[in-house]
């Protein structure tokens, strides 16, 4: 007869084998020892299927990703990771091992190998790394209308102002373009508006051009602009086949939630539009890691939610696996929550009556188990071990299994100063993405055309004073040539008429004479 951990070790053994590939998370864990050689794995067919990862601070959640970015490139899988602590360049680096972690991996049953793996390193803001960037139109009226959470009537306003740009030609790629011609439609160009789009109010403009500078002031004045980041440099793999960690660089950016929001969801729209329908392809094209995933969601307007629950129940049919990184499950919204196939948990902490109440809460999201108590075991997990459930190939879930998580091939630690420079030095990206362009758009053609405007008014000006300047001298000459004859001298005056007496006299005195 078998005994219980034979039967559990069989259990977690048969439902992690699996036709296609797939990556080894670490062993099954039970009665708080690791069953060795039950190892724990996720299919690549189901890595599209989104998943968390959530635990206390310091109880393993970024190896835990460390380890899936790793295992994905080895694959032949692009990834893109937020780095929003600053630990993750170390993937660029071989692990310098431990006796510990040799210890761990024994435990486990399975072979421990350091390696480094090809990393890119983005960045939204002015720190090194390729500079990610997209332009307003990219954005266009409704997603800009979302990110700024704007009403149905200024929504209605951002359509106009793109229509209007479309059909004038002029481009809009930066923030600056945008102030621009909001301050057009209601200022020079108003009556141009007004007989085409019909009234635009001051007031809306006013509204929408504070939410903008709210915008700017988080930085995405940086981050709107050009050259725009082409997605499909997303998906590069090296010359041995391993797909590229992407890691962007968000240290600085904890305070500006809204510049993360809006660069998270004109990324993920910008992917959803572009790479083309994988159906059951078996594998994923790009996993994206969203660290912190809190600062997207505790700042995020209903509208801004809505587009990103829409986005993630959509974007799996690009190839394309989304998987949300922090504390507690709680931070995720319900509706995203329940889209997530795989779920990574590692050990919360219970210091008041309501962290066990969340922590009852978050045991109701895994599968009933009759090995665990989820709940004690939610408390009780070490540094390194984890909760995970995850899908089979025809997506079911797997048996729940604490584990003991593997240790990352790469350093756990961030690249020097040198070692980061050095990268750069060699990044493609860089010299492509770096070169700052400021072409002419619509901030530049607009003040060209308020000049001419005004030149030809202040033309059209001088000609009409010209032409006034004129009939006033006309006027004044004709009036003092008509005074001058009405004043003349008067001894011209007697003069004139003796001498037509005199002619008339000296026609009478010669009529007498004959």
């Amino acid at each position: 007869m078998m005994s219980r951990t034979d039967d559990f070790s069989k259990i977690i053994t048969d439902s992690n084998t699996f036709k296609g590939d797939s990556i080894t998370l670490g062993a099954a864990m039970l009665d708080g020892e690791t069953v060795t050689g039950a190892h724990v794995k996720i299919p690549l067919k189901t890595m599209n299927r989104h998943g968390l990862i959530a635990g206390a601070t310091g109880t393993g959640k970024t190896k835990s990703l460390q380890v899936l970015a790793e295992n994905l490139s080895e694959k032949g899988i692009p990834v893109l990771l937020m780095d929003i602590k600053g630990d993750l360049s170390g993937l660029a680096q071989p692990s310098p091992g431990h006796p510990k972690i040799d210890e761990r991996h024994e435990k486990i049953g399975l072979p421990f190998e350091a390696k480094s793996f090809p990393i890119e390193v983005l960045t939204l803001s002015e720190q090194d790394g390729v500079r990610l960037r997209a332009t307003v139109s990219e954005f266009g009226p409704v997603l800009l209308s979302r990110i700024l959470d704007l009403t149905e009537t200024q929504s209605g306003i951002v359509s106009v102002i793109f229509k209007y740009c479309d059909d004038n030609k002029l481009p809009l790629l930066d923030l600056k373009d945008f102030k621009k011609i909001l301050q057009y439609a209601t200022q020079e160009g108003k009556a141009e508006f007004t007989e085409a789009y019909g009234r635009i109010s001051t007031a809306s403009t006013g509204a929408i051009l504070r939410k903008i500078i709210e915008l700017e002031q988080q930085g995405a004045d940086l981050f709107f602009g050009e050259t725009s980041f082409d997605v499909d440099d997303l998906l590069r793999v090296d010359n041995d086949g391993r797909g590229y960690i992407n890691i962007i660089r968000l240290t600085d950016i904890q305070d500006r939630p809204k510049l993360f929001s809006t660069f998270m969801l004109s990324l993920l729209a910008e992917i959803y539009s572009t790479f083309p329908e994988q159906g059951d392809s078996g594998r994923p094209e790009l996993v994206m890691f969203i660290d912190e995933a809190h600062l997207i969601f505790n700042e995020a307007s209903k509208a801004l939610l809505d587009q990103i629950e829409s986005i993630v129940k959509l974007i799996r049919s690009k190839g394309v696996g989304l998987y949300f990184v922090t504390q507690n499950p709680a931070d995720v919204p319900e509706e995203v929550l329940g889209q997530l196939g795989l779920k990574v948990q590692h050990a919360l902490r219970a210091f008041t009556a309501k962290d066990r109440k969340a922590i009852k809460l978050t045991a109701q999201n895994y599968p009933d188990s009759e090995y665990y108590d989820t709940t004690e075991v939610l408390t009780s997990l070490g540094i390194g071990e984890a909760l995970v459930s995850a899908l089979d190939e025809k997506g079911r879930p797997t048996p729940l299994a604490a584990t003991m998580m593997r240790a990352p091939m790469s350093r756990m630690d961030v690249l020097t100063n040198t070692e980061l420079a050095a990268l750069l030095s060699k990044s493609k990206l860089t010299k492509k993405y770096n070169e700052n362009i400021d072409r002419e758009s619509a901030y530049e053609l607009l003040n060209e055309k308020i000049k001419k405007a005004e030149a030809e008014e202040a033309k059209e000006k001088a000609k009409k004073e010209k032409e006034a300047l004129e009939k006033a001298k006309a006027k004044k000459r004709s009036t003092s040539s008509r005074r001058k004859s009405s004043r003349m001298n008067p001894v011209v005056k007697v003069l004139t008429s003796a001498t037509f007496i005199r002619s008339v006299f000296g026609i009478l005195t010669k009529v007498m004479r004959k």
